[in-house]
Parts: structure tokens; sequence; C-alpha cells
């Protein structure tokens, strides 16, 4: 269902009912869809679904460029010496 923001404001209490009872509720300025009113549930299930891994993020071609790997500490090689 669609909601005029002055409605929205005046009837909140019946907004929020109706988003938990019948799912997401769009909020209208001026005629032009503005924000939509969704249910807890279904709101943690969309973050969750669209939250990348960091696996996700470190294989992406075209991932952040910006991130910082220090560089890599000189090896040292230790003399092996034969136990006896």
């Amino acid at each position: 269902m669609s909601w005029p923001v002055y409605s929205a404001k005046a009837r909140f209490s019946e907004l929020l009912d109706a988003a938990v009872k019948d799912g997401p509720q769009i909020v209208t300025r001026r005629g032009v869809e503005t924000a939509v009113l969704v249910p807890i549930d279904e709101w943690q299930r969309l973050t969750e679904e669209s939250r990348p891994s960091i696996k996700d993020v470190l294989l992406d071609p075209n991932g952040p460029r910006d991130l910082f790997v220090p560089p890599r500490r000189r090896l040292r090689l230790r003399a092996w010496k034969p136990e006896g």
C-alpha cells in the first residue's frame, strides 16, 4: 500500500501495524515514492543477504584499491647444524 507523507505522519501507528501485518509500506511525497517501511525481520534478512563476505571482497576484481598491505619481512635463514 502507498501512504502520502501527511497521512503516514498523522497515522504512524496504523502505518506501523500495516507494515508488520501486510509487509512493506511505501510512503510518497508529492506523488513520488520516497521511502519504505518494512518489518524488522525482513530488514535483517535483506541486509544480511546484501553483506558480502571478506572472501567476496578480496576476490572481487573491482574491489577496493586502497587497502594497505604491509611489506613482508625479510626472511632470516638460520644455519642448519646437525645434531650430535
